[in-house]
């Protein structure tokens, strides 16, 4: 990447590992899919009204949106609720993984060894990281936070497509306007008692809401898209490994979190496998 886009890529993982960790508290006061309806909502509403249509691509978009948002940060934000804040930004280091094996199956690129190596040293990590005594009764929330990077993953690499027909930030509005609603929808049938979470919410949670979709969702996945429109698939991943590293400083440092020696044992096997994903020499098809 240009320098220039390495300096928008590394908005990336700085506003996505603050938000991720800060978004915790905030579920004492709003269910993951009420709080991530907000934020695509608000974020969908400030943006939408200064692009275009998009003719001929809402039907890309709906499914996009509802892969690569509503279902993975359902996902992902239902398992968050459940587990601590410094092993879930570890666990969802599996995106690049996931991504080089989808990418196998629906673009035919085809991994060198040592990213299958890389692939298997990922998750093996992963393993020792659920053995953490932190973690110990709370295998579904663990389940629930793969799932959501395994969604992440394929909306991602379904994105490419669209990044490249569309503005980033355009982008970005869109797939906020189709997966926030769905969202708040599901809280409503699932969660119930809407109003009383709003009326009930203190000021810091509305903080934390006004964060996610003022400021994150549009910096960050702005970001993400315009790199990405930019650059080839596994030149932008790279920057997710800073992810941990930020969330995990705001999780210590914000939440007063002590990750655990199998926190960073099994963070440390995560990082290697997916150092040997991103940096090992790629296979020409």
């Amino acid at each position: 990447m240009s320098f220039r886009d390495s300096l928008v890529a590394l908005l990336v993982p700085i506003f996505l590992g603050f938000g991720f960790v800060i978004s915790k508290p905030a579920f004492e006061y709003f269910p993951p899919f009420l709080l991530m309806g907000l934020r695509f909502t608000i974020a969908a509403f400030i943006m939408v009204w200064w692009f275009p249509i998009p003719k001929g691509l809402f039907k890309d978009l709906i499914i996009v949106s509802f892969i690569g948002s509503t279902l993975q940060y359902g996902l992902t934000y239902s398992g968050l609720n459940i587990i601590d804040a410094s092993s879930a930004v570890l666990l969802v280091q599996a995106e690049v993984p996931f991504g080089v094996i989808i990418a196998y199956f629906l673009l035919k690129e085809k991994p060198g060894i040592k990213n299958i190596l890389g692939i298997c040293v990922s998750f093996f990590g992963v393993f020792i990281l659920t053995g953490a005594p932190n973690l110990e009764g709370k295998f579904f929330g663990v389940l629930l936070t793969l799932s959501g990077a395994c969604m992440w993953s394929l909306g991602a690499v379904l994105a490419k497509p669209l990044s490249e027909k569309m503005n980033p930030f355009a982008l970005t509005a869109w797939l906020c306007l189709f997966s926030g609603p769905p969202l708040i929808l599901a809280s409503v049938i699932f969660d119930g008692n809407t109003i009383n979470y709003f009326l009930s919410a203190n000021l810091n949670s509305w903080l934390i809401v006004g964060y996610l979709g003022l400021f994150m969702q549009p910096l960050a996945y702005g970001s993400w898209y315009y790199v990405l429109k930019r650059n080839p698939v596994h030149k932008v991943l790279p920057v997710l490994m800073l992810l941990p590293l930020t969330g995990l400083l705001a999780a210590i440092f914000l939440l007063g979190e002590k990750p655990g020696e199998y926190i960073f044992i099994g963070g440390t096997v995560i990082f290697i496998g997916v150092g040997m994903i991103l940096f090992g020499k790629q296979k020409k098809n």
